[in-house]
This record gives C-alpha cells, structure tokens and sequence, in this order.
C-alpha cells in the first residue's frame, strides 16, 4: 500500500508506476524505436541519390537543397494535416513527415562530405582506372563518411525528438504516454516517458558516435598524430 501512496499523491518520481506501467512503457518505446528507426533509414535511402544529383549537376543543387530547407521549415501539425489525405491515421503518415524532416539535414552532410573529398585522391583513382562507380564506393564515399555519419546523428536525434509529435496521430511513442498524461497532469507519466526519450537520443548518439570510429579508422589515426604533434 505504501509503494501506492505516491500514485495517490501524483508524485514525479513513483517506483509503483514504473512496476505497474511496465508494459506499457516497453510498448510505447518499441513503437518510438521503430518509427525512428524506418524514417533515419528511408530518410538515408531517399537522401543518397539526391545528394548525388545535387553533386553531379550544380544546376540541380539549388533547387534539391532549398526544397528540403523549406521541408524543414514546415510545422510539423501542418505536414501532418497535409499528409493526412494520402495516408490517413497511420503510421505511414508520422514516418512520412519525419522523413521529409530528415532529408535537409542528410543532404547537405552527404554533399559536404563528397565536395571535401581531396581532388588529388579523386586523380589518383581515375588514374588507377576507376570508373565513375567504382571512384564513388571505394574513394568517395569512405571519405566523405565523417560528414555523412555527423548528419546520420544529427538527424537521428532530432527524429527521436520530433517522433513524439506524432502523438497527434496516436503513433507518438512515448509521446503518446506525454499526450495522454497532460491532461490529468499525471507527472510519474510525463517524467517517466521523457527522460525515457532523451536515453533514447543519447544511445543513438553513442551508437552511432561508435559505429562512425569503426568505419573511420584513419580518422582516429589522424586524430592521435594531431595530438602527438602538439
């Protein structure tokens, strides 16, 4: 009864809600997890060849990044209501909106990191024989994966945050437990789902901050020299 008194009293901190509402809370985590994760994903798919073509034809570029800047700039009940005619109350519509979010971000990095790929290395490979393909994967890419993995974060943060805005929707994830608890002011609720989103956004963080060392060994390499000289 004593573990129940801080539900009666609507305390922040309620170790009672946690064992009673677990459930609950692995659900709606779940949930955020996924939607996250399927818009960073389609988001990288959909940002790729754009960034290619804002690359490869500087008369495309204008046009490629400002219509992912005002994308961006988009309210995000004002997206949702616009995308709500071609997808309804689904899931389909927040991972929609999130991904078009996405994209400004994703886009600049990827084109950031391919124009700051050094034109000697871009030389040394065309004279080796490399194709127009083969110069992308084996030399472009790799090192343009730091700027690429920076916007890959930055992105993954930002739509872990805005993924409670689909809460509107009912498929928020933990936004859903903040939206149903305001009401009510149900303050275990609330603290409860948001310090659970922001765990979520500093292990993506982490994850991908550990994921980029290992696919950028060199940088670490280049890193320790710097400091060696000093």
């Amino acid at each position: 009864m004593a573990g129940q008194d801080c539900l009666v009293t609507n305390d922040w901190i309620c170790g009672e809600y946690l064992r009673s509402r677990s459930q609950e809370l692995i659900d709606a985590t779940v949930q955020h997890v996924g939607i996250t994760g399927a818009s960073v994903a389609i988001g990288l798919v959909v940002s790729f060849p754009l960034a290619l073509l804002a690359r490869s034809r500087p008369r495309f570029a204008g046009p490629v990044l400002g219509l992912t800047t005002v994308l961006y700039t988009i309210p995000s009940l004002a997206m949702f209501s616009l995308l709500l005619p071609f997808f309804g109350l689904s899931a389909a519509l927040v991972v929609t909106g999130l991904v078009l979010y996405s994209l400004t971000i994703l886009v600049r990095n990827t084109v950031a990191g391919l124009e700051a790929v050094p034109a000697e290395a871009r030389e040394a490979a065309r004279g080796m024989g490399y194709g127009p393909a083969r110069l992308l994967w084996e030399v472009e890419l790799p090192l343009a994966l730091p700027a690429l993995m920076a916007g890959l974060r930055i992105a993954t943060v930002s739509t872990v945050a805005l993924t409670t805005v689909g809460s509107i929707v009912g498929r928020g994830g933990l936004g859903n437990l903040i939206e149903d608890a305001l009401p009510s002011f149900f303050k275990a609720q609330v603290l409860t789902a948001s310090v659970l989103c922001v765990l979520l956004a500093v292990a993506a963080d982490l994850l991908l901050l550990g994921a980029q060392r290992l696919l950028t060994p060199w940088t670490r390499i280049r890193d320790a020299g710097t400091r060696g000289a000093h």
